[in-house]
């Protein structure tokens, strides 16, 4: 019996990826009338293909993301990519925050570093949506704020409208973003339009926003936009970035902080 219902559900995401290659997109209000199937299911299947298959969750459905050849990274994949690299900018990042301010802290393996940094401090509040960020500073000193939403498995990022609502109450001080894209014309991008929303949110209730990345994220352009440049405060790398980006950094008055080397003392 479980190996039919498992079957039955393999042919319908097959289906499903074939029409999503068809017409590009699906909501979720389609998948359940097309498959006759629950929103429970429909969402379960998305989630699988999301893994699977070249599909990118959005809000309320699916795109087929089949022309991209860069994609998404679970999170224990990412985490052993350029990992010192990611090291050097959680420290130069944690030398930003002081005893009694309070800080916003995006998912992504470089906040998951710099939670771990974190952890000795006291004094602080930290308001993430990472639920994998919230259990490293568990048993800490440090005051934390856990937004609400529904989970995403490749980052462990809470998204979506509960979360939205309960960062419009909160005032946040310094937010801490890790981003997949950082380009003059395209500003700072992700891959996942949910969490481009959720990040959004934090930003318009912080003060100033430090944009994460290293030098493999320079001059590219993800699929869904965070902010456009102006509405940064601070980069934090690990190399120098090139003239263009930083003469528009300039520009919109954005201090960058370069990461010392590794061999530094």
């Amino acid at each position: 019996m479980l190996e039919s219902q498992a079957s039955k559900g393999k042919r319908r995401r097959e289906q499903l990826l074939n029409v999503l290659k068809r017409q590009g997109r699906i909501t979720i209000q389609e998948v359940i009338e097309r498959f006759g199937i629950s929103e429970a299911t429909a969402r379960r299947d998305l989630e699988l293909m999301e893994r699977e298959e070249p599909v990118i969750r959005t809000i309320g459905g699916a795109m087929y993301d089949g022309m991209n050849t860069v994609k998404e990274l679970p999170f224990a994949e990412k985490e052993g990519l350029l990992f010192l690299e990611k090291e050097r900018i959680a420290l130069a990042a944690a030398a930003l925050i002081e005893e009694g301010d309070v800080v916003a802290l995006s998912g992504g393996t470089t906040n998951y570093l710099l939670a771990k940094l974190l952890k000795i401090r006291r004094g602080i509040t930290v308001v993430t949506n990472a639920v994998n960020v919230a259990m490293e500073l568990a048993g800490s000193d440090i005051q934390v704020v856990v937004t609400g939403g529904l989970m995403r498995h490749n980052s462990f990022e809470l998204c979506g409208p509960l979360g939205e609502g309960m960062i419009g109450q909160l005032n946040i001080g310094k937010m801490f973003l890790g981003v997949d894209g950082v380009s003059t014309s395209g500003g700072i991008t992700t891959y996942s339009e949910q969490e481009a929303h959720i990040a959004k949110a934090m930003m318009g209730r912080s003060q100033a926003t430090y944009a994460m990345f290293d030098h493999t994220k320079v001059g590219r352009a993800s699929l869904f936009s965070i902010a456009p440049l102006a509405a940064l405060q601070a980069f934090i790398t690990d190399e120098p970035l090139p003239q263009q980006l930083a003469a528009s950094a300039q520009d919109h008055g954005i201090r960058i902080y370069i990461a010392e080397p590794a061999n530094d003392k």
